[in-house]
Formats: C-alpha cells, structure tokens, sequence
C-alpha cells in the first residue's frame, strides 16, 4: 500500500490487547497511510487494569467506548468494535480502516472490510496469529515501532536521536532467512524488464501484497532500499530521475 495516499481512516483499538505506552508510536504509525479522523478504544474501563490508559487517551484524543464483560473469559469489546466498524462503513465517512488488536477474532472483520473496498492495516504484536495478519492489506508489529534501525537515526517518544541503540535494534529485529531472500527475488521477477531489471517501488508494493506484514523495519533496516544492499543475491543500479536530488532504484537477481 502507498504511504503517500491520504485516506480517511478510522482507528479502533482493542484496549485489552495492546499495550497502552505503544499508542503514541502506534497513531504516529497510521499518519504514514493516511489521516486518522476517528479514533475508539474498546474495553471495560470499571476493570482496574485498564487504568494505565486514562492520561494516554486524553493526550491522544481516543474516544473511549464503554462494554462491560458480561461473562468471564469472554472480550465482549469485539463485538462492540466489529459492530461499531460495520456502522462507520456504512456511513461512507472513511477510505480505511487501522485496527489495533492482536486477536485473531478480527479476521472475518478485516476480511469483510476488504470485500466492500476499503483498505484495512492491521497492528499488533507479534503473537498475533496469521489468519489476521493475512486478512488485512498491511501489518505491522508494535515492536519495530519507534525502533533504532541500522542505517540511520532514529525516533523513540516523538524524541530525535541521533545515536543509533545497536542492542535495542538487535533485540527487535530478526534475521533475513532464505525464505525473504526468495520472497524478494520471486517478486523481482515478476515485475521485471526482459532485462532483468526491476524498481524497487514496485517490488516493495509486491512483496506487501503476497505478505502483508513484511516490513524492512522486522530486520533492522529503515526501508528496503538498505535492506536489499546487504543482500548478496541482487545487483542494484541508481538512474536518473529528472530530479538530481532523488534517484531510482532498480533491483536484478544476480546471475542474469
């Protein structure tokens, strides 16, 4: 997906299963696809432990949603927040969806969503199962949110750092298996010239469509362009663009 549409999205959060520190990365996180205009979170607020969120909310603007547990064990705030979805798209006031959760009972939601034309990110933790991540458009795990990355500076709270925390990107990232290498080289030849030759831009917004929570970010790289350097299986080459500040970047597979 693009990150320079400007959609209408509509953030709803399941309170219960998402850390409340990560939601000012989280909302910074949606403003890359597009203009949160309603933002709800979901839960019981009589249940002592979502008392953290109280001054998060207030300086994030969320609209808590009141829904009491009616039966132990069971998350009746789903069920408020999938119906509150259905009513928000229905009244045409959205292009998206962003919803926050890392329970899997969200995937018939996203699934639905999808059906009638919207575009739907998902963001979680890394537990959540993949019938939900598959089911949106775009996933991202909260923790490569506000994570140092290798190839640059980082920013951690809305604070500029200029010093790069190795330990930390280490922690939050994993390592590039055989199994993204052949990700990226498939889909470089799926868009390429009868040269071989691909742009990385359409590469990327492949890769996101065949697996939706694929983020350089997951390997300690800011963006693609760095990740694929470290490759050894690809030949990039810089062209002109018209701009002498921008170049394009084209990607082949070695050996062709």
């Amino acid at each position: 997906m693009p990150e320079t549409e400007d959609l209408r999205l509509a953030v709803l959060i399941d309170a219960e299963n998402i850390p409340y520190k990560n939601i000012r990365g989280i909302l910074e996180e949606v403003t890359k696809y597009g203009t949160p205009t309603i933002k709800r979170i979901y839960g019981d607020w009589t249940n002592s432990l979502l008392s953290g969120w109280k001054n998060y909310l207030l300086e994030n603007a969320i609209t808590p949603v009141q829904q009491y547990s009616y039966t132990t064990g069971k998350n009746s705030s789903d069920s408020a927040l999938i119906i509150d979805a259905m009513d928000i798209l229905y009244s045409e006031k959205v292009d998206g969806f962003c919803i926050v959760s890392s329970d899997s009972d969200f995937t018939r939601l996203a699934t639905r969503l999808r059906e009638a034309g919207m575009k739907v990110i998902g963001i979680g933790e890394r537990k959540t199962p993949n019938a939900f991540i598959v089911a949106c458009d775009k996933f991202i795990y909260i923790e490569i949110i506000n994570t140092p990355v290798k190839n640059g500076a980082s920013y951690t709270n809305g604070y500029h750092k200029e010093d790069v925390i190795e330990q930390e990107s280490k922690n939050n990232s994993v390592e590039i298996g055989n199994d993204i290498i052949n990700l990226i080289s498939a889909s470089v030849n799926d868009v390429a010239d009868d040269n071989g030759w691909a742009f990385l831009a359409d590469v990327g917004n492949l890769i996101s469509k065949k697996q939706p929570d694929f983020d350089s970010r997951n390997y300690g790289f800011s963006k693609l362009t760095p990740l694929v350097r470290s490759l050894k299986s690809f030949q990039i080459e810089e062209r002109e663009s018209g701009n002498s500040r921008i170049k394009h970047i084209y990607i082949r597979n070695k050996n062709k």
